[in-house]
């Protein structure tokens, strides 16, 4: 397993690039899209999926994410009761099937561009730094994504879905893709940013540094105008609890929205130089 700490390969430049995720981090304040969608299918199956039964397993190819599903033990359970049997491979399978076509109905319907990200995104290549992303979803929905995002300005080099590579998060194989057509080297000098345990993960799996954003993702799970109609206080309270999340999931660093990332970037920046000298 590569080191937690990117310092360790000894890398003693700035960082060159920065690995986005999509929903949660970039589009779809909240990561609405997937969590309603994933509902709509387990609903037609007779089974209700609760929010956090749906966010659970976020960030993952959105197969292996309805297999994570099934395999909680409430959702197994009612799924015996209303079918009369435990589900079978062919039941996930299924219920994949009928969620691609529906995700890619709706996609659009929740995944805006976050506010400020544009003005981020082009703070980050002020800096000299190359843009990339990968994602739980198809390539089919990704490529939707991109097309909608760039309409608005937000334009990364590259994009990087789990079957471009044979696998998805938590395994770095997007990451070392990036890395390939953006032609970064080494993986210290990259840093991943995402809303979800799997993002960091796969970040620290592929030897990067890995950032989490609490904020306007997963863990939150509220859409901008719920989150902006909590008072200080609640607002707080759910941003302790993910912060603490994607803490424990390894993250370098937490930053509540993507804007906030340009004050982690000196930081690294200047732990990679400490660590040469």
């Amino acid at each position: 397993m590569p080191s937690r700490d990117p310092r360790a390969l000894k890398y003693c430049g700035k960082l060159q690039a920065v690995i986005l995720d999509w929903a949660g981090t970039t589009v779809d304040f909240g990561s609405l899209a997937p969590v309603r969608t994933l509902q709509r299918v387990f609903a037609q199956a007779g089974v209700t999926l609760t929010d956090s039964e749906a966010r659970e397993a976020m960030g993952l190819p959105k197969a292996e994410h309805v297999r994570r599903i099934m395999s909680g033990s409430r959702v197994r359970e009612e799924w015996a009761r209303v079918h009369g049997c435990a589900a079978r491979e062919t039941d996930i399978e299924r219920l994949y099937s009928d969620f691609v076509p529906l995700q890619l109905s709706c996609l659009l319907e929740y995944s805006c561009v976050i506010p400020g990200i544009v003005e981020t995104i082009e703070h980050f290549r002020s800096r000299g730094l190359r843009i990339g992303t990968t994602t739980g979803y198809t390539r089919e929905m990704l490529d939707l994504l991109a097309e909608a995002s760039r309409k608005v300005g937000y334009i990364p080099e590259c994009n990087v879905a789990p079957g471009d590579v044979g696998a998805g998060r938590p395994q770095p194989f997007m990451i070392y893709e990036n890395a390939v057509r953006l032609q970064v080297y080494p993986l210290a000098a990259i840093v991943k940013i995402g809303d979800t345990p799997a993002d960091i993960e796969e970040g620290l799996n592929a030897g990067a540094w890995s950032v989490g954003v609490a904020a306007t993702g997963n863990m939150v799970g509220l859409s901008r105008q719920e989150f902006e109609a909590l008072s200080g206080s609640q607002r707080e309270e759910r941003l302790v609890v993910a912060r603490a999340a994607l803490t424990s999931a390894g993250a370098h660093y937490v930053v509540d929205t993507l804007a906030d990332a340009n004050s982690v970037l000196d930081d690294i920046d200047a732990r990679l130089q400490a660590a040469s000298s």
